[in-house]
Parts: C-alpha cells; structure tokens; sequence
C-alpha cells in the first residue's frame, strides 16, 4: 500500500508540472497585454458614445434653428398680411381652407367598395351640350327562329374630348318593353324638376359590344339575338344603343345614344340604318316612393324607402329587389347603405329606414342618391333597374328638399320616378 501512495503523489506532480509549463514572467506579461486590450477597447467605446451625443446634439440644434426661421418668417408674413388688409380676411381664407381639407379627407376617408357605374349615371349626361358621329347597325326580325337580331357595324365621326389619353368607344344597348297601357301611373319629376312622361318601360335585355381601342371610326360586327314568340310584341318595343368612352375606373362617359322604335321600321328582312348620335335621354322605369326626415339638432337625416313600383313583362320567382343609398353633402360622400333583399312583385315593399350622419352646416348642397337593383337568388347576378335624385343645389333644390326643410323633424313621403 505505501508502494502505490507513493506511485500516485508521484503521479500528481508529474501532472501539475504539465499543466504549468510557464514562467512567472511569461504569465505576467499575458496579463498584462490583455490588460492593454481591455483598457483600449473601453477608450474606444468611450470615443464612439462622445461622438453620437455630438452629432445628435448639432441636428437637434440645426433642426431647432430652422423651425425658429420658419416660425420667424410665418409671423413676418402674417404681421405683413395683417397690416397690409382688414384682420378678418385672414380668418375667412383659414376658414375656407379648413372646409376644403375637410371635404377631401371625408371623400378619401369613404372609398366605394363597389366598382360601379351606378353613381356616375345620373351625372354623366349634365355635361353633354353636342354630341358627334353616327351610328350604323342593322335590324332583323327572324320569323324562322322567332328572334330579334340586332347587329352593330360601326360608328363614325367620334370626336377627342380627352387629349390625355385616346378614345376607347364601345355600344350598349337596352332593349325596352313598354309597361301596359291604361296602367295608373302618379304624376312624377325628375331630379331638375322637369315632369317624366307617364309610360313605364321595362328593361327586358342589356347587352355590350368589344371595346375598340383608339378610334374614332371603329368597327365593331357584334350580333345579339333576343327571343320573341310573336312578332306583335315588336310595338311595345324600343332599342336603346348608347357609345360609350370606356374607363377602367367605371366611369363610362356617354358620347351620344340613338333610340330605335320598332314599330315604326319594317324589319321582316334585313334593314341597315345610319342614325346621328343625340343627347342621352332618360326613361321612365318605375316609381320610389321615399320618405325623408332631417334633424338638425343631430345633424342626422333620416332616408325610408317605403315602396318600389315597377312594369313587370314577366314574374320570376328567384327576382328580388334591394336599394342602394348613398348621400353626398357639400361634397363630401358619405358611406353609402343597402337596404335588404325583398321578393320582387309589382309594388315591392320595403318599409326600410337608413340614416346618415351629415359632416357639416351650412347645407350648401346635398344630394340623395337612391339606386335599385334586381338580383336572381339562383344565379347571384344583379343589374340596375333605375336610379332617382333628391336632394339641393346651389341655386335650385327638389320640391321634396324644399319640404323637409320647412317641416323639420317631421317626415315627408312622397312619389319619385325611377329613371334609367
């Protein structure tokens, strides 16, 4: 046992003399060295933090200089203004401008989730004064298939109205079936005043041709073929054809239309016509009857959509009726509302009311803007059916405007006619 003690202390100073090859004085330098490093990375560190406080305090200082400039030169200008005119004239343009940034952040705040040409339909013919070109398209009535064969050929004489960008011209046409005659029909206006004739259409077909980029002569030879059953149902017809200015935003402008009354023409063989493009022109589609109530201690108006009557050719189950509200005031477009979806009859009842908060008074102008659309359950296709406007202008408003205004609080009913 003393043996193998000794083997093992033996073996331990064997192994610590491995373990501590080096000299005092070789330690001591490493030390020392590593020392060195530390102390100059500290200097460093202390260098670079002396260096962003310096920076950051010469910024805030140039930053700090030039706002006291500008602050110096809006009150030089303002001292000059206020001397130079009468003190309240700066208050009005601060006033103005303040209602024109108002305006634009309600318009930007509110964009349309639909991309629809629903809003610009009652507003895209109030600049049409002249309209340009012609239109040429050929007219069949087959009694073979018993179809109505419409072909559109060409249009001619299209003007530039934008020089941004080159004319993307297209037709649209809307066959119109005219309501029963006899059929009561109220005495309405439309949205200038003006009385609409009584004699309710029906849009029976729509249709559209290919867009033909950059001509003011372009050719189309689109066909459309509708079924009729007897050819008398052809008196009660009437083809709208429409060329429009294509827009990828669905602002389609209107360049001109030409209506074709059927029973007038002899369409048993093939007959080609050219007619001069005319002022667009509304029809009368159906009747609204809407009731309004303006609060003006809640700066509210009320809008109820009671009824919607309408001149039905045929009764489809799967038909349903919904309206679209939407509110513009002083121009600032609210966010439009939707009624729900009713079965479609001939006097469609809704008895919805939808209410809008107005951003601001005086009211200069504002205008209701109340689209209806049909829609089939079965296929989830919709397309508008007509549109009515109520509402003020700057130097005219509705007679139905006019009587809310003097009976507020109290709601007006009253019958408008529904125009496409």
């Amino acid at each position: 046992m003393e043996v193998d003690t000794q083997v093992f202390t033996d073996g331990l100073s064997a192994a610590g003399e491995l373990r501590m090859p080096f000299s005092d004085t070789v330690k001591y330098s490493i030390l020392g060295i590593s020392v060195t490093l530390f102390v100059l990375a500290l200097g460093i560190l202390a260098w670079q933090v002396f260096r962003f406080c310096t920076q950051t305090h010469t910024t805030y200082t140039q930053q700090d200089t030039v706002n006291r400039d500008q602050l110096y030169s809006d009150e030089k200008s303002t001292t000059a203004r206020n001397y130079s005119g009468a003190p309240c004239t700066r208050v009005e343009h601060v006033s103005t401008e303040v209602r024109r940034l108002s305006r634009c952040l309600s318009q930007a705040s509110f964009p349309s989730s639909e991309s629809d040409q629903a809003d610009g339909d009652m507003v895209e013919q109030a600049n049409i004064k002249k309209v340009n070109g012609s239109l040429r398209f050929s007219i069949y009535y087959d009694q073979l298939q018993s179809q109505l064969v419409v072909t559109i050929l060409q249009v001619e004489g299209l003007l530039e109205q934008n020089q941004t960008r080159s004319l993307q011209p297209f037709v649209k046409l809307r066959l119109m079936w005219a309501g029963p005659e006899g059929m009561d029909v109220e005495e309405c206006t439309d949205e200038e005043g003006k009385r609409t004739a009584a004699v309710l259409w029906t849009l029976l077909k729509e249709w559209r041709t290919r867009i033909v980029k950059g001509s003011c002569n372009p050719l189309f030879g689109d066909q459309f073929c509708w079924p009729m059953q007897e050819d008398t149902e052809l008196h009660h017809i009437n083809l709208r054809m429409e060329v429009r200015d294509f827009d990828k935003f669905s602002r389609h402008s209107v360049l001109g239309e030409v209506r074709v009354l059927l029973q007038q023409l002899n369409i048993s063989y093939p007959l080609e016509l050219q007619e001069d493009l005319m002022v667009p022109q509304k029809d009368l589609v159906g009747e609204v009857l809407l009731c309004l109530k303006f609060l003006p201690t809640s700066q509210r108006l009320e809008v109820g959509l009671l009824k919607v009557r309408t001149a039905l050719s045929e009764i489809r189950s799967d038909a349903v009726l919904y309206a679209r509200i939407s509110v513009q005031c002083n121009q600032s477009k609210l966010r439009y509302q939707k009624t729900s979806s009713v079965a479609r009859s001939l006097v469609t009842v809704f008895n919805e009311v939808v209410m809008f908060s107005l951003p601001e008074f005086p009211l200069e102008q504002c205008k209701i803007l109340v689209s209806v659309y049909e829609m089939c359950t079965t296929r989830s296709t919709k397309h508008l059916i007509g549109q009515l406007t109520v509402g003020k202008k700057k130097n005219s408003e509705n007679e139905h405007w006019s009587l809310i205004m003097r009976s507020v609080r109290q709601p007006i009913a009253k019958w408008h006619g529904l125009l496409i």
